[in-house]
């Protein structure tokens, strides 16, 4: 049966596959620095965010469960990088973000020869300005494995905790301009076409921040980190077409190198959330097995720079002296600021209903699949309207609202409907609806009921080949998986559910399915 039907959806096939990866029609034009004479001398000040801390109080350990866990050792049997033993002894001061394990790994020690040379126990809590003993070796030690192609393990060394990795609530305490102005750096300067429109740096940042939802502290730290963008008015010049260093012939220029790194972001995010990573292959073709106790916000970013690392700069790019350091400069120990959880306990989804009028006919096109782009978590759902031709043009037919709120954001074909109303795409439910035709949209500002009109399904806002509808759900930021059997998602009594595949999925209801297909047939018919 399912051959014939397969067969009779080739004579009606209505394409309706979709992404919403960095546009095409982009162009980058270098421009100069402009000299500002407004830029402070010396190190920069980046503190943005008010300080949570008073002097003299300890900085917890951001390792699994804040226990004193060894750095990176070699697996039995591998050849390690030798180092000429530590010189000393010598006195170190302790500095904000440093606890032992870190320490030792800097002086290539292990964190029970540092304990014991202080008299200190596993427990201790070291605070900055706190003096210790680097004690001498005569061993040579190994703190690195060998560079070479090979299976590795790697630290557990937490470097943001999740809640700085989302557009979630936190990020909406960051004015974006006027933090990259203060800066006075390159960035303040930049501007880009990015499919016919100028953007500058900071408007940049934002529509990729809320398209991926990303923090953009995270995406300016990584700018700062790879290039020095957000300080320096005249960063190294083999930054200006890749700041964060990704290096092909498409994502040149600053919106497709950041739609690039917040997906590598999202992915390790999102995969290692689901149990869906078991090592990183990185750029040199080591092969590097997570440490169990990383959180997904570290995930994230071990993950972006598997793909532009070797195994050395690897290490030191995920550690505490890389972008971590770069973090706590701009904003602080990061931990001070962690929601945990991300979602609360016992959340459920308002009542939500399906995405069009009563009595119309739509045919459920993609089960759960990509939330915006191919890393984020597979938190959407397409439908497409009826009577319309194959491919993309007008279509009459309406998107309703699938829940009373506010219209915050309706912009390049997406909407965004925020169910709580304070107006912050960033906090409580928001519901994206993607592909939305310009003509007739509804605007930013407007209150919407259930069945309001919200725009005529299309092609516009991403790469798609015919007109439909993306429906996606976040909640603080987190893109809520369309099968997520804790918070499923309920349209009208519908409930979500999919498969190992991206795309497949169903809709079921008092026992009857309605099965998603890229094309327009009886199986995947679906009404109010």
């Amino acid at each position: 049966m399912r051959s014939f039907l397969s067969a009779l959806i080739l004579l009606t096939l209505l394409l309706t596959s979709c992404t919403r990866s960095a546009p095409v029609n982009t162009h980058f034009t270098p421009v100069a620095p402009i000299a500002n004479p407004n830029q402070p001398t010396g190190i920069p000040v980046m503190t943005y965010l008010p300080p949570t801390r008073a002097p003299g109080v300890p900085i917890a350990s951001p390792t699994a469960n804040g226990a004193l866990l060894p750095t990176f050792t070699p697996l039995p049997g591998e050849v390690a990088q030798q180092f000429l033993p530590t010189p000393g002894p010598l006195s170190y001061t302790v500095q904000q973000g440093d606890y032992p394990a870190s320490i030792a790994s800097q002086f290539g020690i292990t964190t029970e020869e540092l304990l014991s040379t202080n008299n200190l126990s596993a427990d201790t809590i070291i605070y900055p300005g706190d003096t210790l003993i680097i004690p001498v070796f005569t061993r040579q030690q190994a703190p690195i494995i060998a560079a070479v192609p090979q299976l590795a393990s790697a630290d557990y060394f937490k470097i943001i905790p999740d809640s700085e990795l989302i557009y979630g609530p936190l990020s909406s305490l960051l004015d974006v301009e006027a933090f990259i102005q203060k800066q006075s750096g390159y960035l303040a300067y930049y501007t880009q076409d990015v499919n016919g429109e100028t953007l500058t740096g900071a408007q940049i940042v934002v529509r990729v921040a809320q398209n991926y939802s990303v923090n953009p502290r995270l995406l300016l730290a990584m700018l700062e980190y790879r290039a020095q963008w957000v300080t320096n008015p005249n960063p190294a010049p083999s930054t200006t077409y890749t700041p964060i260093g990704y290096v092909d012939d498409f994502h040149q220029g600053l919106y497709r190198q950041l739609t690039w790194a917040a997906d590598m972001l999202n992915q390790g995010f999102y995969r290692w959330k689901e149990s869906k990573i078991q090592s990183w292959i990185l750029a040199d073709g080591t092969e590097i097995i997570p440490q169990p106790g990383i959180n997904p916000g570290t995930a994230g970013i071990q993950n972006l720079f598997a793909k532009l690392d070797d195994q050395s700069s690897w290490l030191i790019d995920t550690g505490p002296k890389g972008l971590y350091a770069t973090y706590i400069m701009m904003y602080g120990y990061p931990f001070d600021w962690a929601i945990e959880p991300l979602l609360p306990a016992g959340l459920t989804q308002p009542t939500l209903t399906l995405p069009f009028r009563a009595g119309e006919i739509w045919q459920y096109t993609g089960g759960p699949h990509a939330g915006w782009d191919e890393g984020t978590a597979w938190a959407a759902l397409d439908f497409a309207p009826p009577g319309d031709p194959i491919g993309c043009g007008p279509s009459e037919a309406w998107t309703t609202a699938v829940a009373p709120g506010l219209i915050i954001r309706a912009d390049h074909g997406a909407v965004v409907e925020d169910l709580d109303g304070d107006g912050l795409e960033q906090t409580g439910w928001t519901i994206l609806y993607m592909h939305m035709e310009s003509r007739g949209r509804v605007q930013p500002g407007a209150h919407v009921k259930v069945g309001d009109n919200i725009g005529h399904p299309s092609c516009e806002g991403g790469l798609a080949n015919a007109d439909h509808l993306h429906l996606a759900r976040r909640y603080n930021g987190l893109w809520i998986p369309a099968a997520d059997p804790n918070i499923p998602f309920v349209l009208d009594s519908f409930v979500s559910t999919g498969s190992e595949v991206e795309y497949d999925g169903w809709l079921t209801r008092n026992g009857v399915s309605v099965e998603a297909w890229d094309g327009s047939s009886a199986i995947n018919a679906i009404q109010r």
